[in-house]
């Protein structure tokens, strides 16, 4: 959204997308016309506003952090407009495993690499519990310095490889009925439609 702030969502992939995107232009536009680095609290309160305008109807939960000159922040928005600032925070259908990982494990002012060893498990135990979550785990840190995106972080899931042929020979599931019905066509009517 901003070179110190970034954002990822759950939802719907094009919702998510055209509302961050929306935001980001917004965001340039300020910090162009002041001069100053966006603030994590100015995209968290622009997302907000726009996701409140349509009750629920813009499905983009999202997951909003960065660093800007009152430090770091970390806040949670849901689809409706409403939003928590949380130390750790997880959304999307695979969100209550990663939760309950980051709950087990999390500590205030953890150290970078055993935040990224965290993050990692909170994530694949997101995938492994979930059937509509991806296999790649990215990982995006943001610090004061600047932003390591960290993409592929790692892969959950391997893909294995098929053990047999599954090729059936015609015929091997037999047919137990076979019914075909002749429709007479009674009327046929041609209209055109207006394109604009």
């Amino acid at each position: 959204m901003a070179p110190n702030i970034y954002c990822c969502g759950a939802g719907t992939a094009a919702d998510t997308e055209y509302t961050t995107n929306m935001v980001a232009a917004q965001l340039e536009l300020h910090s162009l016309n002041t001069g100053r680095v966006s603030r994590v609290t100015s995209a968290c309160q622009l997302l907000k506003q726009y996701l409140f305008r349509y009750q629920g109807h813009i499905g983009a939960a999202l997951v909003l952090g960065g660093v800007d000159p009152t430090g770091p922040k970390l806040s949670i928005i849901y689809p409706h407009g409403s939003s928590d600032s949380v130390p750790y925070g997880t959304m999307g259908s695979g969100s209550l495993a990663a939760m309950a990982v980051f709950e087990n494990g999390y500590k205030p002012n953890m150290e970078v690499e055993p935040a990224k060893k965290l993050v990692r498990d909170a994530i694949a135990a997101g995938i492994f519990n979930d059937l509509g979550s991806g296999s790649y785990i990215d990982l995006c840190v943001i610090t004061k310095d600047g932003v390591d995106y960290i993409r592929p972080y790692d892969k959950a899931n391997l893909k294995g490889e098929r053990q047999g042929d599954y090729k059936y020979k015609s015929g091997t599931t037999s047919v137990l009925t076979q019914s075909v019905k002749k429709f007479d066509i009674v009327n046929e009517h041609v209209q055109q439609m207006e394109v604009a």
